[in-house]
């Protein structure tokens, strides 16, 4: 099974990364091929149109979204939404070529405020490109990211319990 892993902020030291880096960490000791996309790296350039050239991180990340069985998305919250970094790589998604592939996700904010909207647009997103969302999302706050790292037990045990619901679904239906 080929699982990627989704940070959608585009901020250099953004916490959304910092969470989607343990995600990585933990889904690296499952038995699948993993990659990371990280769009706080700036390379995932605008798009602009199916006949444009893109540089190769950006070929990549398509490529890596278009050949994974699993997604495993980590969004922040701005203001009331996903980011526009996430929304930019779904660009190059074909989705005729997404269907029945699996979702997971982790959304991050400032505070208690906003997860179920930003968690149904997410869905409804990945609904379009026929993509089935594990309904268990992991809502974290910025209070669970420390020194860099997800570092609040609770938010790791949900991390855990969202990334082995939604690769048991993908392998279910991939039976």
């Amino acid at each position: 099974m080929k699982v990627v892993v989704i940070s959608g902020s585009p901020r250099k030291n953004a916490n959304t990364q910092f969470a989607m880096k343990y995600v990585f960490e933990y889904t690296k000791t499952k038995d699948v091929d993993v990659k990371y996309i990280n769009l706080s790296d700036g390379q995932v350039e605008c798009y602009r149109g199916p006949a444009e050239e893109y540089n190769e991180a950006t070929k990549n990340a398509t490529k890596d979204i278009m050949d994974a069985d699993v997604w495993l998305i980590g969004s922040p919250i701005y203001n009331s939404f996903f980011s526009s970094a996430l929304k930019n790589l779904f660009e190059y998604v074909n989705y005729k070529k997404t269907e029945g592939k699996v979702a997971g996700m982790v959304i991050m904010a400032s505070g208690n405020i906003g997860f179920i909207d930003v968690q149904t647009m997410i869905t409804q997103l990945l609904s379009y490109f026929r993509v089935i969302t594990n309904p268990k999302a992991v809502f974290l706050t910025v209070d669970s990211i420390s020194e860099n790292v997800l570092s609040d037990d609770s938010g790791k045990e949900r991390v855990r319990e969202m990334v082995d619901g939604t690769l048991k679904m993908a392998s279910k239906l991939q039976e």
